[in-house]
């Protein structure tokens, strides 16, 4: 006899409530569409950001098309 593994249960990222972390979930980790959509469109808008450090120019290189 064949056992299944306990299907996993995580805190959805944007409401914090649960969602079910398995392939029968077309919007893991997130618990619904509406969820996943909001999340997006946070990225999109620019709400979340990947912090950089700013680009400094350095005058004492000199460019390759100069």
């Amino acid at each position: 006899m064949e056992t299944r593994p306990a299907e996993r249960v995580v805190r959805c990222p944007t409401c914090g409530g649960p969602s079910r972390f398995a392939t029968g979930n077309p919007w893991r980790p997130f618990c619904c569409e509406a969820c996943r959509d909001h999340d997006l469109g946070a990225w999109a808008s620019e709400s979340y950001r990947v912090e950089a450090r700013p680009v400094e120019d350095d005058d004492d290189e000199a460019s390759p098309l100069h």
